[in-house]
């Protein structure tokens, strides 16, 4: 199936401005999608450096013989030991004014770098304007040696625009995105993307843009706000004929940290994109994301209290957090649209992996004829090497608008950084799913939530599968083992195999405590956080499922 680089490419959301949250949080604002971008992500970065300073490297680059990570990282480090210089905005200002301007604008598909070279990657370029205020310089490593990407209004049609003579010949690109027959060998369909800040994101074959990774994460929900670096040069390494991969090299730029990264990519089902980064620190950090990715969820088959007049039953990209810890636990975490800012952390010594997963693959789910979200990818991260003590952290914002990117995850450490002391990260990202033995037993396939008759009971619906689990007779059950926190009791529970699908169903009540009256009158009442597993007598069947809940 094609995918369709129109389809709501550009959800690189805004997550620049921080609205504060329970007087203790901030909250990310985050901007909305266009046509154009087909889930672009965007924050709208610091201001940047000057069009034509991007555009043009040093001489010094561009007749290197060799060249590639490590040169990358020498200019990372000399960069973090000088002052950080603000970027200058570079690109005209009638292409700012919001997204019309920009979504008109599109690239040349005949005037993609090695069109026609009979090579498995060609590359096309985004235009500067809307959101994307700098310009980035894209050099072409061959044969050991650099050159850049000059841009040219050729490359474009305007259409009927008016004010293109004023577009400057250099202005440079605002990013660039990725062609390979990964749908067919005879089309070659786009599958990578990197476009704002240090988003980046991908698809598997068959599949329709969804979440969103990006190269490094700064202050993530904290009250002096996020900072947003950003990917200022890239150097793309020209294929060969029977190279399956593609490999790019980034230049990072923050006013905290700087950075250099290599991104090996290969499409398929899934695709996999292999990262390598070093980050050199230039000042101290509240909260260091490394590996973060980016989703959106609106409601789901878990979402309670209906908020929104809408016809379709679900609306999202990702349902749920997984993540793999070293004592070979699986923890899983449904998504969802909270009231207020929900940030919740797993401890995750000698992490095996985490991801923002798309399980649920029934269209009936989400009847979207459009939008396919049943075709959206899981995003899985393997880390390669011992990342050290720290945790995963989730952080899930109230939205209104499917335009928004409400979630992120990421793994941050127990210890941040000292500047000075350089990092260093490598990890794969599977785009695709449902993968293999991820999770390798029982897994939860959906989370219902209700209330009782009684009014104050509350019920949980979970559904469970798996292959062990589907060999169990119904006369045999597992046991549900349900741990319930402070601030509510468990009352019931009951498991029972599902003679339509054949698998299990466990349903279970919680009585929540009476409120205290300061609880009442401020309406903070703590969640509640409850834990389900499934076992038989010997050893654990299923993930464990973790959920908080709100009255």
């Amino acid at each position: 199936m094609s995918i369709r680089a129109v389809e709501r490419f550009g959800r690189f959301r805004r997550m620049g401005r921080i609205l504060l949250l329970c007087l203790a949080f901030c909250l990310l604002a985050l901007p909305a999608k266009t046509a154009k971008e087909a889930g672009g992500n965007g924050a709208r970065p610091a201001q940047p450096r000057p069009a034509e300073s991007a555009a043009k490297p040093r001489m010094a680059e561009e007749s290197a013989e060799t060249f590639g990570f490590e040169q990358v990282a020498a200019m990372a480090e000399a960069l973090s030991k000088a002052p950080h210089e603000p970027p200058v905005p570079g690109v005209p200002s009638f292409l700012l004014q919001g997204n019309q301007y920009w979504d008109a604008i599109r690239y040349k598909a005949e005037k993609a770098l090695w069109h026609g070279e009979k090579l498995p990657h060609t590359l096309q370029f985004f235009h500067p304007g809307g959101r994307y205020d700098r310009a980035v310089a894209v050099h072409v490593i061959e044969d050991g040696r650099v050159s850049p990407v000059p841009f040219s209004r050729e490359l474009f049609d305007y259409g009927a625009l008016p004010r293109q003579d004023e577009i400057p010949g250099d202005l440079g690109f605002a990013g660039f995105r990725a062609h390979a027959p990964i749908n067919s060998s005879t089309v070659m369909d786009e599958y990578l993307v990197f476009l704002g800040a240090t988003y980046f994101r991908s698809v598997g074959k068959g599949q329709f843009y969804g979440s969103s990774a990006r190269g490094l994460a700064i202050d993530t929900a904290q009250p002096r706000g996020e900072e947003f670096p950003w990917f200022s040069k890239f150097w793309v390494v020209k294929p060969k004929p029977k190279d399956r991969q593609l490999t790019v090299h980034a230049l990072m730029d923050s006013p905290s940290v700087t950075g250099a990264f290599t991104f090996t990519s290969q499409p398929g089902l899934p695709t996999v994109v292999e990262v390598k980064s070093v980050l050199f620190p230039r000042r101290p950090v509240d909260k260091l994301g490394i590996a973060p990715l980016n989703s959106m969820f609106l409601m789901g088959e878990n979402s309670t209290g209906r908020r929104f007049e809408d016809y379709r039953p679900e609306v999202h990209d990702a349902d749920g957090l997984l993540v793999a810890l070293q004592n070979g636990e699986w923890i899983w975490r449904p998504l969802q649209n909270p009231r207020t800012l929900q940030i919740n952390s797993f401890a995750a010594p000698g992490l095996k992996g985490f991801g923002l997963m798309q399980r649920d693959r029934d269209f009936a789910s989400y009847q979207d004829l459009s939008l396919r979200q049943e075709l959206r990818p899981s995003i899985w991260v393997e880390p390669l090497g011992e990342w050290g003590e720290g945790r995963v952290e989730l952080v899930q914002i109230p939205t209104d608008n499917e335009n928004n990117d409400n979630i992120t995850a990421f793994w941050t450490p127990a210890v941040q950084p000292t500047p000075g002391e350089p990092l260093r990260f490598a990890y794969r990202v599977y785009w695709g799913g449902p993968f293999k033995d991820i999770p390798p037993d029982g897994y939860v396939t959906a989370t219902r939530v209700g209330r009782d008759l009684d009014g104050k009971t509350r019920v949980f619906v979970l559904d469970f599968d798996g292959q062990k689990l589907r060999e169990l007779a119904s006369d045999s059950p597992p046991q549900a083992v349900v741990t319930v926190g402070a601030g509510a009791t468990l009352v019931g529970q009951r498991i029972e195999k599902n003679p339509v699908t054949g698998a299990w169903r466990l349903t279970f009540r919680i009585l929540p405590d009476d409120p205290s009256g300061l609880h009442v009158v401020l309406d903070k009442r703590p969640p509640i956080e409850m834990r389900v597993f499934l076992r038989d007598l010997v050893n654990t069947l299923t993930e464990t499922w973790s959920y908080s809940y709100r009255l």
